[in-house]
């Protein structure tokens, strides 16, 4: 893994600094393609889930990318190849000069989820005598990933389930997580909606009792109140994979926790079945829904989607995800980047047979 904090980098016909710049001059969402969640905010474009991604294209022997994030790590990649991971590079504009001149795609992705805080992109810029070119079209297919950490890529570069805080922030990257992997294995633009330690009723351990995922599945900014993503209208998934529940029952309930088993089984398939409601009607009859089971929560989101087909939804179904093989070496047992591999490769098979209208 290549680091470089916003300071220096030296690559074999590469280098970067950070100095000053000014982004594109007609801002960023005019010259980069994204299908994340972000929100204008003057010259910047604001965001908060993980995976975020935005690609450019430049002429010229370098490219800048202006950015204002104390809290996050992100890739870049330029013609398909990683040339650098910034740590949490704060307010800069990150160089990757000497690369032959001509015309080359660039990408920046968020490798990892960071919900206090807000990050901030400014665009790509050229460096001097090139210039930005068009943005790249979008893909004609879309799929939006809803899930906790085991969708956000939580420690899946880790050699070592013992993590600590900043081990763990830098050895999750959401680039190589399965539904990212999916994503470009199916030529789809995806979303990332996956936020760590919750879940659809209970989060892990029965922690933060008054907020469950769903109370930020609407926003684009997830530290701040009430915020709601406002759909440009160019969001309009062919397929939404959920995979929520491991926080739910993860962990026994405790005797502060106002559940018993039987009565957070059934605010669990009543919430389920609530939040697939709630995508149906965002989304129309002609989205593929994928409720995603595993371990003790398999059997509820059987029954829920079972439910809701019976009651004539045509385009729900039930992914049974098999875990055989997982060896569970990420940070905290989570999934290491081999699991993300295999259930990509899993989920993609599964996919492959069922009429998606892409």
């Amino acid at each position: 893994m290549l680091v470089a904090s916003a300071a220096a980098m030296v690559l074999t016909g590469t280098s970067a600094v950070a100095t000053a710049a000014t982004p594109h001059t007609d801002g960023p969402a005019a010259s980069v393609h994204t299908a994340g969640r972000v929100k204008a905010a003057g010259d910047m474009l604001r965001y908060s889930w993980p995976g975020v991604y935005f690609e450019g294209r430049i002429r010229g022997t370098g490219v800048g990318v202006v950015l204002d994030d104390p809290a996050a790590d992100y890739d870049v990649q330029v013609d398909g190849a990683t040339v650098a991971t910034l740590v949490t590079p704060g307010r800069t504009t990150h160089w990757v000069n000497g690369l032959r001149d001509g015309v080359h795609t660039v990408r920046l992705v968020k490798r990892n989820d960071t919900p206090w805080s807000t990050s901030a992109f400014g665009g790509f810029v050229a460096a001097p005598g090139g210039a930005v070119l068009a943005r790249p079209a979008a893909r004609g297919r879309q799929i939006e990933f809803v899930g906790d950490s085991l969708t956000a890529g939580y420690g899946n570069l880790s050699t070592s389930r013992d993590c600590d805080g900043e081990q763990l922030k830098r050895t999750t990257d959401a680039d190589v997580s399965y539904g990212a992997l999916t994503a470009r294995r199916l030529r789809a633009d995806y979303q990332l909606n996956a936020y760590s330690g919750l879940g659809m009723v209970r989060n892990y351990n029965g922690g933060s009792p008054d907020v469950t995922y769903r109370t930020f599945y609407d926003r684009a900014l997830l530290n701040v109140p009430g915020d709601v993503w406002q759909n440009p209208g160019t969001w309009r998934p062919g397929l939404v994979v959920v995979h929520l529940g491991t926080n739910d029952f993860s962990t026994p309930v405790g005797p502060g926790e106002p559940w018993t088993d039987e009565s957070l089984a059934a605010a669990y398939r009543s919430a389920y079945s609530g939040f697939l409601h709630k995508l149906r009607t965002r989304y129309g009859p002609g989205t593929t829904l994928v409720a995603v089971g595993a371990g003790p929560f398999a059997g509820h989101v059987k029954q829920v989607v079972e439910e809701r087909a019976g009651a004539g939804d045509r385009r729900v179904r039930y992914w049974p995800l098999d875990d055989t093989g997982l060896d569970h070496t990420g940070c905290h047992w989570h999934y290491s980047a081999s699991d993300h591999r295999l259930l990509a490769d899993r989920l993609t098979a599964f996919l492959h047979d069922l009429p998606i209208r892409w």
